[in-house]
């Protein structure tokens, strides 16, 4: 695992052509495995979530690490190698959940993180890549602050119109560098983009 003088934070979205993570009733039935995200990144050393989504992460995860045989109702298939291997990586590893309602977690690796602050306290630590799991709302609170290194998209080819739109409410402009891109057979395109500075504000 390559160690940096300070970690790179790098988000990994599924989003439909549209731009979307779930559509208008809380779905995201285009998505075949949420274990892809991770996938597509380095070896990390931490995987940072935002309050909303931990909760159910945490039942789903556990599930799969526990018993993967429980978890295959709600996936209406036996859990995928990747999947399997997606819950061993993340119960060895240090989870940051961003929160000020939560009061406790009990994944044995995770800690409630506060605030803004002390995740860029933590990001400047030596360290490896970490991973941005989400949701849309953290991934967007990290890119207004000037957090997020990269962003990674797995592109489905699907058109949903309305839900949970990855970049809807960003405060200000940032430019996107295309670092690498690549089509899969089932239509996917799989994007990396590294997240440039803000550009500075205009002047009249």
């Amino acid at each position: 695992m390559t160690t940096t003088p300070s970690r790179t934070f790098i988000a990994a979205m599924q989003v439909t052509l549209d731009g979307y993570s779930r559509d208008s009733d809380g779905h995201a039935d285009w998505v075949d495995s949420w274990a892809d995200g991770l996938g597509m990144l380095p070896r990390v050393d931490a995987f940072v979530l935002g309050a909303g989504m931990f909760p159910e992460y945490e039942v789903f995860w556990a599930a799969i690490r526990e018993d993967p045989t429980t978890v295959s109702e709600w996936l209406g298939r036996d859990p995928y190698p990747r999947e399997l291997e997606y819950a061993r990586v993340a119960a060895e590893t240090p989870h940051l959940v961003l929160s000020t309602t939560l009061r406790e977690v009990a994944w044995p690796t995770a800690r409630i993180v506060g605030d803004l602050e002390e995740l860029r306290a933590f990001k400047a630590q030596p360290g490896s890549a970490v991973y941005i799991v989400g949701g849309v709302g953290l991934v967007r609170s990290l890119i207004d602050a000037g957090l997020l290194d990269e962003l990674r998209l797995i592109v489905h080819p699907v058109i949903v119109g309305a839900g949970a739109a990855l970049f809807g409410g960003i405060v200000r402009r940032r430019d996107l560098e295309l670092v690498a891109n690549e089509a899969t057979p089932a239509g996917r395109i799989n994007l990396t983009y590294r997240v440039t500075a803000a550009p500075p504000e205009h002047v009249q």
